[in-house]
């Protein structure tokens, strides 16, 4: 216990990474049990117990989904909701905040909350940066829509799998992957309305302090036979582009095959107007041989910026001229001119192709290696925030082995015996691990990638929580502690008992870990019940929706912490916004608790 209490102290102040104050808490156990060990056990079991955590099947499920999560993202299977989202936000914003609300929670119920907040955060940022919501008045809602649609199954967050392991562990029948979901969609009809409506009201408003400076840049889109541009008119297609796409020398009349396009906007503006009217940025054979390299080298194609130096020998070259496709086998999708006005006469050549200036950026596709030696090669200076670009060929196959690996855990695998139809239900750890390497072997995740999707903070800090929680239990503090907090409870209805549970669980994740909050309440709250003779279960349902609970405070979750700098938050925002959502969360989910165990 004093160990417990002091890791919940270090995590409080915030002094230490929590990477480092997990692997102290690890080396303590683990050296206090060698000289100290518990009763019956000998020293070296001690280091077991201290070590275990790192080969448990609750930690290798969480990296398992994380994997599977990230294959999700860099393969851009979830792009068409993104894409559905902004249309949604350009028609009615307050429409969009909703149907980004709910999106949020759905996705969050079988994706794992992280990846979900990653990918939804440049896309309300871009939104945002396009002036239809600020960003303040997205992320916290939207944050928050995912913890609560994270807490419907046993697979949406870290923390309910923990819950669900350490309560089997104990001895209790597993739960199944949508047991509670009724319980918590039933609670979401309330947390909704004030997250669509109430919270944006309570965040300050940061649309001033949105960051205006993206590059514009200036690129040809190229007309293909398959193109909607061949045998249309640019007006006829202006609908049908994105925001921020400028058109400079358009042609009239009837555009054919082959024909160039002058236009200009943002990297992303850009990818958008070439996949919506299917051109190129590029010639299309320097496209494809970029694709072809990719795939035979087994290398992600990357989009970065890059700065033309004084000494480059592409100074006062246009692209046509400059060889740089037959030389490196990268493509330039477009120049971005700083503080220069666009159309002096020098900057032109006869054919009206853009001279390259120092100065300029340069907007470049190819895989790493060709890249380095473009930049090398030719005087480059390459700047930050280089951008994988989505390995589209393979988000079916990334969606399709996302809900594969969840309907054999959920509903089972086809079986028929000598009764009939049997489904075979997969426990979780080895249906999300087969998940984990068919995406590596059809290549949806790259192997040497695979530190993108994991976290280091993550993977210790699970690892020190189950090791805090087993030496709790087989020390017999969470028996102590269930008699001693069963004895103030022991006066109360089931719904107090519940609520009180919730809520203390509540107060320790937002102010420490609620992997920890997990692992200590779990087997408190099965002592409770055993002490109150009440059914286990809604006592540990109680402490699963309390550790999800985590909006109150920026410390609480990691996604409250990676949407802190783009909403502009400071500690006080979480506090007003988040308080008033747990105390309507806690009494609701404790009623829903009470009828439908019927306590």
């Amino acid at each position: 216990m004093a160990v417990t209490v002091a890791m919940f102290i270090a995590f409080a102040r915030g002094r230490y990474p929590e990477e480092i104050i997990s692997l102290v808490t690890i080396a303590v156990i683990g050296v206090g049990l060698y000289f100290a060990p518990l009763e019956g056990n000998k020293p070296t079991d001690g280091l077991a117990l201290a070590f275990g955590g790192f080969g448990h099947s609750a930690l290798i499920t969480i990296c398992a989904l994380m994997i599977m999560g990230r294959g999700l993202v860099v393969t851009g299977a979830l792009e068409p909701f993104a894409r559905m989202l902004e249309n949604v936000f350009r028609i009615n914003p307050q429409a969009g905040l909703l149907t980004a609300l709910l999106l949020a929670f759905t996705m969050s119920m079988f994706v794992n909350d992280t990846p979900v907040m990653v990918l939804l955060i440049p896309i309300i940022v871009a939104i945002a940066g396009k002036g239809l919501m600020a960003s303040s008045k997205i992320l916290m809602p939207v944050n928050t829509a995912v913890l609560l649609g994270g807490m419907s199954t046993t697979i949406g967050t870290s923390t309910n799998i923990l819950v669900v392991t350490i309560a089997a562990d104990i001895g209790m029948k597993p739960f199944g992957v949508f047991q509670f979901t009724p319980i918590v969609m039933i609670a979401g009809l309330l947390a909704i309305p004030y997250l669509w409506l109430v919270m944006p009201r309570m965040l300050r408003d940061n649309s001033k302090a949105a960051d205006q400076s993206l590059r514009i840049f200036r690129t040809h889109l190229r007309v293909g036979e398959s193109s909607l541009l061949a045998g249309g008119d640019v007006s006829s297609l202006r609908s049908k582009l994105p925001d921020g796409i400028t058109f400079h020398d358009t042609p009239s009349g009837t555009l054919q095959p082959d024909e160039r396009l002058q236009i200009s906007g943002t990297h992303e503006a850009l990818e958008e107007a070439a996949r919506a009217l299917k051109g190129e940025l590029a010639p299309s054979w320097v496209v494809e041989r970029i694709r072809r390299i990719s795939k035979s080298k087994g290398e992600d194609i990357v989009a970065v910026e890059m700065t033309v130096t004084a000494d480059s020998r592409l100074v006062t070259r246009t692209l046509a001229g400059s060889g740089i496709a037959d030389l490196y086998g990268v493509a330039v999708l477009g120049i971005h001119r700083p503080n220069r006005v666009l159309g002096e006469r020098d900057t032109y050549s006869q054919n009206g192709d853009l001279r390259i200036l120092d100065g300029d950026v340069l907007l470049v596709m190819g895989i790493e290696e060709d890249l380095q030696a473009f930049a090398q090669g030719d005087g480059l200076l390459r700047l930050e925030g280089a951008r994988e670009l989505p390995r589209r060929s393979k988000a079916v196959l990334a969606g399709a082995i996302m809900l594969g690996a969840i309907a054999t855990a959920s509903l089972g695998l086809p079986w028929f015996d000598a009764s009939g139809y049997a489904p075979i239900k997969l426990p979780i750890a080895i249906s999300a691990l087969a998940g984990a390497i068919i995406m590596f072997v059809t290549g949806c995740v790259k192997f040497d990638r695979v530190g993108r999707a994991l976290s280091a903070k993550v993977i210790v800090l699970i690892a020190a929580s189950l090791a805090i929680g087993r030496v709790i239990d087989e020390s017999g503090a969470a028996a102590w502690l269930g008699q001693a907090l069963s004895l103030g409870l022991a006066y109360l209805p089931p719904a107090l008992v519940l609520s009180a549970i919730m809520l203390f669980v509540t107060v320790l994740t937002n102010f420490a870990s609620n992997a920890t909050a997990a692992t200590i309440g779990t087997p408190i709250a099965y002592s409770i019940a055993v002490q109150l003779g009440l059914p286990p279960e809604p006592l540990v349902l109680a402490v699963l929706f309390g550790c999800n609970l985590s909006f109150a405070t920026p410390i609480a979750y990691q996604t409250n912490l990676l949407i802190m700098s783009e909403g502009g938050y400071n500690f006080a925002d979480y506090a007003r916004a988040g308080v008033p959502l747990v105390a309507l969360m806690v009494t609701v989910l404790s009623v829903l608790l009470v009828l439908w165990y019927g306590l």
